[in-house]
């Protein structure tokens, strides 16, 4: 059995300024090498709770451990553990792709080799070895997307977290990065995934779990919920659990 990449155990946390709490005593496992998807109504807290997971929000109380190490504790070491690709472009405009890849090469501690080396690999993958040296900001919103996950991956993460790693790109583009995805999840890298593209994510998630209002409602592998609850496919079972009133 696969050990544990992410244990988050009885967390609470809330927004500087706000009484009521995002989270409370929420707790969530994820396996080492599942392709894991997260799915809730907006403001459910799935960002939210991406961000405590990677460190960028510290929880109030409780823990998160990637591999059994600390986030709160050993950021040194957790930060080299994972790669993010988060839902807003995360890089330089005014840059080219490799100039980038670089610059987030050498954040993650890469040599200047090691990161020439990777990043070439990457933008030849991922469709923009044509467009190495472009500045990115005369990029599609498709090839945004495709240097956005070429930063999130450079540090070759043992865990990538992705949020609306998609959105805004054509159908081309969306089943290139779906591909690409399921290669690394081959090869070894656990997947934490979120969207509202509900069909993409039947697509590539094998194991999802709901939250709504800052708790998680269910948590399985997405054959067992569809058929636990009689749903043919993750839409119908995210309506029942989730409900079919308007979300803000």
């Amino acid at each position: 059995m696969s050990g544990l990449a992410i244990n988050v155990e009885n967390i609470d946390f809330a927004y500087q300024g706000q009484t009521k709490k995002c989270f409370s005593g929420l707790s969530l496992q994820i396996k080492e090498g599942e392709r894991f998807g997260l799915f809730g109504p907006n403001g459910a807290g799935k960002t939210t709770l991406m961000n405590c997971m990677t460190g960028l929000l510290s929880v109030q109380s409780g823990k998160i451990d990637l591999f059994g190490q600390e986030v709160k504790k050993h950021d040194k070491t957790v930060n080299h553990f994972f790669g993010f690709v988060p839902q807003d472009f995360s890089f330089y405009q005014e840059l080219s792709p490799m100039e980038n890849l670089d610059f987030f090469g050498a954040w993650y501690g890469l040599s200047k080799v090691e990161t020439k080396k990777r990043g070439k690999e990457l933008l030849e993958i991922l469709g923009l070895g044509d467009s190495a040296t472009k500045q990115v900001q005369k990029f599609s919103g498709g090839m945004k997307r495709r240097v956005n996950l070429a930063i999130g991956v450079i540090n070759q993460p043992r865990i990538l977290f992705l949020d609306e790693p998609t959105v805004g790109v054509d159908v081309q583009t969306r089943h290139a990065i779906i591909d690409y995805l399921k290669e690394l999840n081959k090869k070894g890298t656990t997947l934490v995934y979120t969207s509202h593209q509900l069909h993409e994510a039947e697509d590539l998630c094998t194991n999802v779990a709901m939250i709504d209002e800052g708790k998680i409602i269910n948590q399985d592998s997405l054959e067992n919920l569809k058929n636990q609850h009689q749903e043919k496919g993750l839409e119908g079972l995210f309506l029942k659990l989730t409900g079919k009133e308007y979300r803000d």
